[in-house]
């Protein structure tokens, strides 16, 4: 019988994660099965635990429920005790391991697909949530020149930026007025509501990288303005959730896969 993994979420049948697992898995001769497991709010543990005693090996852990599965784990590593939210859970007898690779995938995509450096450079990263928390972590260990969060919130971010060990500038979107960035990820959940960050003009430095973590077909409000903004190079997350997935397989099968012809897959389904 074939291995069996999935992601738990909800909503979770939009999720790209099967067709991305199935393409690793094929590329390097794994015997699995990856599905979608819909978990009712409420009912993370009971449909992770179902799943865990049908045989599953692992899940992936998409909203609302990366916190819950990071209180819900036994051995919780590094990456995921920083971020304090969970997107990979591996089950091995009766330990519950977790991991967050989303920040890993992250970097993963712009250092590697998209040839950005993070050391020595300015980050500013949007949003003070889940999303953000995730990859605060990883984008530090890069050794950049600055890194500053912005959020409607300014309690909010210094809260968040208070539970690093690191410290590093939480501020408001009004006091980024006069400076600038090389490098800009939105981390917030505005684009799905096609929204934009509260952003003040001149924000990117020459030559500077907008990312945006939400993927889709077309620009997000934020890209756009970053686009008339002047800058450089434009991303979207599609990058992220392939290295993040690349790193989760590395966890279950101990394989690293190629992410680069899972990723023009991807692409070129996004553009049709």
């Amino acid at each position: 019988m074939s291995d069996q993994y999935a992601i738990i979420g909800n909503p979770v049948a939009h999720s790209k994660s099967p067709l991305i697992h199935m393409a690793f898995a094929r590329q390097t001769g794994q015997d699995l099965v990856y599905g979608r497991l819909l978990a009712p709010e409420g009912a993370f543990v009971a449909t992770a635990n179902a799943f865990r005693a049908g045989g599953g090996r692992g899940l992936n852990v998409t909203l609302p429920f990366k916190g819950e599965a990071f209180r819900f784990a036994t051995e919780l590593s590094e990456r995921a005790r920083a971020a304090r939210a969970v997107n990979t859970l591996k089950f091995e007898g009766d330990a519950i391991i977790a991991d967050n690779t989303d920040g890993v995938g992250l970097v993963n995509d712009l250092v590697g697909n998209l040839r950005c450096a993070i050391a020595n450079r300015r980050i500013l990263l949007l949003g003070a949530g889940g999303a953000a928390r995730g990859v605060i972590e990883p984008l530090l260990h890069q050794n950049p020149a600055q890194l500053v969060l912005a959020n409607r919130s300014l309690e909010k971010a210094r809260l968040l930026a208070q539970s690093f060990h690191r410290a590093f500038e939480a501020c408001s979107y009004a006091a980024l007025a006069g400076r600038q960035f090389d490098l800009v990820v939105n981390a917030t959940s505005a684009s799905l509501a096609g929204e934009l960050p509260p952003l003040p003009p001149m924000v990117f430095a020459r030559g500077a990288l907008a990312y945006d973590m939400m993927y889709g077909k077309g620009e997000t409000p934020f890209l756009a303005f970053a686009r008339s903004e002047g800058a450089a190079l434009l991303a979207d997350g599609l990058g992220m959730l392939v290295e993040q997935a690349a790193e989760s397989f590395f966890i279950w099968r101990g394989l690293r896969p190629d992410s680069a012809p899972v990723l023009k897959l991807l692409r070129q389904a996004q553009d049709a």
